[in-house]
């Protein structure tokens, strides 16, 4: 059996159809620090290791976005938390790990017992957390 691999942060993404009006909410309105802001998607610090992503829905939905709501778990080992999860029946794995070019994530969906999407995913560049303040 595998050992379980570390987590480095967490963030929960949510899928809006105004990303202007609910980056302005959690940004100005909850006073949550914006540390990447991809495009289509903004992240923002809640507390040290703990972040909240908002995203735009997109005509094409993807995975997680029917339900509103990714679990993400951001982790060094990305491959040995497949191995691990691979061994579990109860892990309903969505697929293998790949790059998402696009927002510059290595990463692999799953499901847990009620549906709901979590994701584990490396970000390839290691101070995305730190883009935006330039630290």
């Amino acid at each position: 059996m595998h050992k379980r691999p570390g987590i480095e942060d967490q963030i929960t993404f949510l899928y809006t159809d105004n990303l202007d009006q609910a980056g302005d909410f959690y940004g100005e309105v909850m006073g949550f620090e914006l540390v990447l802001d991809q495009g289509l998607c903004r992240i923002f610090r809640t507390r040290k290791g703990a972040f909240l992503g908002v995203c735009q829905k997109r005509e094409k939905q993807g995975v997680g976005q029917e339900v509103g709501v990714i679990f993400t778990l951001v982790v060094e080992d990305v491959d040995g938390w497949y191995q691990y999860l691979e061994t579990r029946e109860e892990a309903a794995l969505q697929g293998e790990p790949k790059v998402n070019e696009e927002y510059g994530i290595y990463h692999f969906f799953l499901r847990d017992p009620d549906g709901y999407t979590l994701e584990i995913q490396r970000f390839l560049d290691t101070d995305w957390d730190k883009s935006l303040r330039g630290n």
